[in-house]
């Protein structure tokens, strides 16, 4: 008998405007389970399957494989993990639209100059080439914003702080007119976007980052058409400007990352301006502990991070690292905690991390929600041990 609220595949099916055969098969491939299946055998769906199913139907019209589907999404419909997922995927939508109107261009030039010259330009083939090869490129720009959105999204919906992470940052830079401003590892440009009201006119601020695809996001959020910014690609190790060209560098949670963190100090330390200030956030062996202790109560194999990044550069060592570098170094700290009374912002969290969770977690989703919604059933507390040190740059370096 057919429960209210739930959909037979039949009605599942043209709600979607696709074949019975193709639920039938993304329900054989583990991707789109149906909510409740009778002893008889008959699947019935939900509106939520609905969401999920939409979600699988658009990553595939944008050209990925189902098993990179089936690692992309996750069942779930609470409105907090959609919304996330459909904000990634309109980023992902503009990003093929903009990559496909630069195919149209190198193809239309290169009929061009064979129509004009007779002749193939064989650089302008092997750019049309690079150019149509952006599959694994796409892919990896989807998980990787992904992964940023989700981080951020718990932290903005359940920060007891209600200043902010990215007002606090903003406002711990100073920022005066007429300052030259580089941010290393901009990502999505969330440091701007949120304090575009309170940054001078007359300023010039430089986003770089390592990622075409979160450029291409920063400028999206910050604005286009403002002058004010500019967008460089480059690896911090090595910074393609002159000596002393900034008043102000920031690398926000960007150090641990780098493979030669005093290279990269070197490097700030150059294009700095005499007196000028460099500002790099960090976090202590604290930091979102109660995460960690969470998944491991649900299976001891699980590890969030490959590394503990605050051992890299962190609260308790960073001075240690700077200090050849910058002189008068300051840790400031944030001072926060998270209260989280809903488990999906948590468990998207949870999945972004860059350990081994989803090989535990994904074949035992339904089993690791239950054990998540316990926790956070009357507020789950997660303690922040974030904040940045203030460096002023030195006239002479104290090392070499």
């Amino acid at each position: 008998m057919k429960k209210p609220g739930y959909y037979s595949s039949g009605e599942f099916a043209r709600m979607a405007h696709v074949t019975l055969r193709t639920i039938r098969y993304y329900d054989k491939q583990d991707i789109l389970k149906p909510s409740f299946v009778t002893d008889s055998g008959a699947r019935f769906y939900t509106d939520g399957d609905f969401a999920r199913l939409q979600q699988i139907l658009l990553l595939k019209y944008l050209g990925f494989s189902l098993d990179d589907i089936r690692e992309m999404t996750i069942d779930d419909a609470d409105y907090h993990f959609m919304l996330n997922s459909l904000n990634v995927q309109l980023k992902l939508v503009r990003d093929r639209i903009e990559q496909m109107q630069l195919v149209e261009k190198a193809i239309q030039d290169t009929a061009d100059a064979i129509s004009k010259e007779h002749t193939v330009d064989w650089s302008q083939m092997l750019n049309l080439i690079h150019l149509t090869g952006m599959e694994k490129s796409l892919k990896n720009q989807y998980q990787d914003a992904s992964n940023i959105s989700a981080r951020i999204n718990l932290h903005s919906l359940y920060s007891q702080n209600r200043e902010g992470w990215f007002p606090w940052v903003f406002r711990q830079c100073e920022i005066q007119n007429g300052m030259r401003i580089l941010e290393l590892g901009c990502g999505d440009g969330t440091l701007w976007a949120e304090n575009l009201v309170q940054l001078p006119n007359k300023i010039s601020v430089t986003l770089s980052d390592i990622s075409e695809g979160m450029l291409r996001d920063a400028r999206r959020a910050v604005g286009s058409c403002d002058s004010r910014f500019s967008y460089e690609v480059f690896d911090c190790h090595r910074i393609p400007h002159r000596e002393e060209s900034f008043d102000l560098v920031i690398a926000n949670h960007v150090l641990f990352y780098c493979e030669d963190i005093g290279k990269v100090c070197l490097e700030v330390q150059r294009v700095l301006k005499p007196g000028g200030h460099f500002v790099c956030s960090t976090y202590g062996s604290r930091h979102m502990r109660e995460v960690s202790q969470l998944v491991q109560d649900f299976d001891e194999r699980i590890v969030l991070s490959a590394d503990k990044l605050y051992e890299r550069f962190g609260r308790d060592n960073g001075h240690e690292i700077l200090a050849p570098f910058f002189d008068k170094i300051v840790w400031k700290p944030y001072e926060d905690s998270l209260l989280v009374p809903d488990a999906e912002p948590l468990i998207s969290y949870i999945l972004s991390c860059h350990g081994n969770q989803n090989q535990y977690i994904l074949d035992r989703y339904k089993e690791f929600r239950a054990h998540v919604k316990k926790k956070t059933e009357n507020g789950f507390h997660i303690t922040k041990d974030a904040g940045i040190f203030l460096c002023e740059k030195v006239t002479n370096l104290k090392k070499s």
